[in-house]
């Protein structure tokens, strides 16, 4: 379905150069193709705009064919007036066939909420199309007495237009933003009323109607310009009652169930780059906290440099933890700095993009503020009673309609966490997790997909993992899912459970878990690969998961991760954890590649990949014993990397380089490497580290 702008947006077309017969046929041929696309179209709104209209482009249709048609060569003697005014003509024609376009051709719904505005366009036109009749020299062209009167006659009623917006389609137009007050106000409109206003004054007859107005007005949320009216929270609003009219008056039809298989086979746009995205949406990456995966409202940055939303971080630090959740190194303290520049970025890119922004300390209760929540409250409370219906079904619908249901609660759960909490507690994953285990691809795919979405909200997370079987379930899918999209999604809800640490060991505990997510990372689509390598990033955070995932493998398939440039950065530093323990570094030192990769990575790498792989290196010499540590000493580029990344990495960075060249130094002293740390035939002794810059044995390693 493509983009619906406003009208007058396309509407600027330059005309040709064309000679005086050209033109005339030119428009001749434009305003009688608008004739018949148009003469006999019903249109549902803006009727008498649309038919007057046409009518003023038939009469010139007449005179056009006219002077096309005639014998007496009046075209090449056409008054200089009269070509401005066909050229002036030529893109009035043009912008009344996308504007009688536009109202073919859009939802009905999306038609009514714009009404006025469209009106407001017919009315425009008119005018000048008044303004060129008034000034067309008619007296100079040779016409026939026929054709002078009916251009004479449009010419009179052209004069001093009115703008006519049609009272019948306004008070429809009142009806549908009272539906919007009430459930804004905690009120369900009655059915009848709904039915009524939908399907009798609507004409929106059955459920896959339903579903296309849906998507109409989801279009305009998502390439929503700010100055067009109304805006993208009414919009939302209105979305949410629409999809609970369509459940609550045709209930779940089963073919929606073809519709949906249909639909399953178009191509996608990127599953949990769009499902949790759309969180992760539209919204970049940089705007959303690490622990919530929600847009910030208040980013603070810890003392690690990381940035998270504060009652996030906060909610982290209270439960007693304290590392980094994102890096996993300690906390030096917990105080937690205001990152006003990232700040007034989302609050610019919320402006531009329609999206409400209402940082904590800016809340109030004053009016203007309320009439902003309400529409928000009009499509939580719509959202609410959809959800009910939905999850009714889930219960004890036929295997269609749960298959329905489950689609449309991941489409509920894909933005706000006022969704993802009532549908959580209304029980929806008990129902969910039956469904995990469906013969239906698309059923296991959306349930799997909507858990996923459920797990984003923090206390959800608890409810699905203490959900009996279903942590088990989540992994099936993983590992036998019917879909690569379902066997990907299950790989993402289980990096988003695992931000929990407490969840983490239950996780590596179940059989085949951490095989599955090293399979992904082998043989999975680039998005599959990220979500397979965070989660066995989380995973390794856990002491007790470093011998169950060297024993699955882990450990080698995240050395074959540092070659694919978008997942090399997470796998350094789940290896950089790993490591830490003795036998994750015995692990690591066993894989013939990992230092040569891990130093690529130094060389060519991201920054913050940079910074995990000489973290990885420096805790392998660390846990990994002599012969670990010669054999990273002994690499021939190591020298100059760690010199440059003294001066040129980020402060972590350089703060691990700063440490490998301390172990170096001992090394040195001690014979390992005796003559200093060789570098192809030459020798850098530890001043090569920094010239001037001294490295202090007391410097804290994060």
């Amino acid at each position: 379905m493509r983009r619906r702008r406003s009208p007058s947006v396309e509407a600027f077309l330059a005309p040709v150069d064309l000679s005086e017969v050209a033109l005339v046929q030119t428009l001749a041929a434009i305003s009688s193709e608008l004739v018949s696309c148009f003469s006999d179209k019903v249109f549902f709104f803006q009727r008498r705009n649309s038919r007057c209209l046409i009518r003023k482009i038939e009469v010139l249709v007449v005179l056009l064919e006219y002077l096309k048609d005639s014998e007496s060569g009046s075209m090449s003697k056409l008054p200089s007036t009269a070509i401005l005014c066909f050229n002036e003509l030529y893109l009035l024609l043009y912008r009344s066939k996308i504007l009688l376009d536009y109202c073919a051709q859009s939802s009905k719904l999306w038609l009514l909420l714009q009404n006025p505005s469209i009106s407001s366009h017919f009315h425009d036109l008119n005018q000048e199309i008044s303004t060129l009749l008034d000034v067309f020299p008619l007296n100079d062209l040779e016409l026939s007495d026929d054709v002078r009167e009916q251009v004479e006659l449009l010419q009179k009623q052209a004069r001093n237009p009115k703008l006519y917006v049609d009272e019948s389609d306004e008070g429809l137009r009142v009806k549908l933003f009272s539906f919007l007050d009430d459930f804004g106000n905690g009120r369900i409109p009655n059915h009848g009323d709904l039915r009524l206003f939908f399907v009798e004054r609507l004409w929106i007859r059955n459920s896959i109607s339903f579903r296309r107005e849906i998507e109409f007005l989801e279009e305009q949320i998502v390439n929503h310009e700010g100055d067009i009216e109304p805006t993208a929270c009414v919009l939302n609003g209105f979305v949410a009652i629409v999809r609970y009219c369509r459940f609550l008056l045709f209930g779940f039809e089963e073919d929606e169930v073809l519709f949906l298989s249909r639909d399953q086979k178009k191509p996608r746009k990127g599953l949990i780059a769009r499902e949790i995205a759309d969180t992760f949406l539209t919204v970049p990456k940089d705007f959303c906290c690490p622990i919530s995966l929600e847009l910030m409202r208040d980013p603070v940055i810890v003392s690690t440099g990381q940035t998270y939303d504060r009652s996030s971080i906060t909610r982290w630090i209270e439960e007693g933890h304290c590392t980094c959740p994102k890096t996993g190194q300690m906390l030096d303290h917990t105080r937690l700095v205001p990152n006003r520049a990232l700040r007034n970025l989302i609050v610019q890119w919320c402006t531009a993009h329609g999206v409400p922004y209402d940082p904590p300390e800016t809340r109030d209760a004053s009016a203007e503020s309320f009439a902003a929540a309400c529409p928000i409250k009009a499509a939580v409370e719509a959202n609410r009673a959809t959800a009910t219906l939905l999850i009714k079904q889930l219960a004890d619908g036929s295997q269609g309609a749960q298959t329905i249901a489950s689609r449309e609660i991941r489409l509920l759960t894909k933005t706000g966490k006022e969704n993802r909490a009532f549908i959580a507690g209304a029980g929806a994953i008990p129902h969910l997790r039956k469904l995990l285990s469906s013969s239906s691809p698309i059923a296991q795919e959306n349930s799997v997909t909507a858990m996923l979405n459920l797990s984003i909200h923090d206390k959800n997370k608890r409810l699905i993992i203490d959900e009996d079987g279903c942590l088990t379930s989540i992994v099936e899918v993983l590992k036998l899912g019917l879909t690569t999209e379902a066997r990907e999604n299950a790989a993402a809800t289980l990096f988003s459970l695992s931000a929990v640490h407490d969840f983490k060991k239950r996780i590596a505990d179940q059989e085949g878990a951490i095989e599955a997510l090293a399979g992904l990372l082998r043989v999975g689509t680039l998005r599959g690969k990220k979500d397979a390598v965070m989660a066995l990033f989380n995973l390794s955070t856990h002491t007790d998961n470093c011998a169950r995932m060297i024993k699955a493998r882990a450990v080698a398939e995240l050395v074959g991760a540092l070659q694919n440039e978008g997942v090399a950065e997470e796998a350094a530093g789940a290896l950089a954890l790993i490591v830490r323990q003795p036998i994750g570094a015995e692990a690591v030192g066993k894989e013939e590649m990992a230092v040569a990769r891990l130093i690529t990575m130094m060389r060519c790498g991201t920054p913050r990949g940079k910074e995990n792989a000489v973290a990885a290196l420096l805790e392998l010499c660390r846990s990994g014993g002599a012969a670990a540590t010669e054999r990273v000493l002994k690499t021939p580029a190591l020298a100059g990397l760690l010199q440059t990344l003294l001066f040129t990495g980020t402060k972590r960075a350089r703060r691990k380089a700063a440490s490998l060249a301390r172990v170096f130094h001992r090394c040195e002293n001690t014979s390992l490497h005796p003559g200093g740390f060789r570098n192809g035939n030459s020798t850098t002794n530890i001043s090569t580290f920094g010239g001037d810059v001294s490295v202090p044995m007391s410097l804290s390693v994060l």
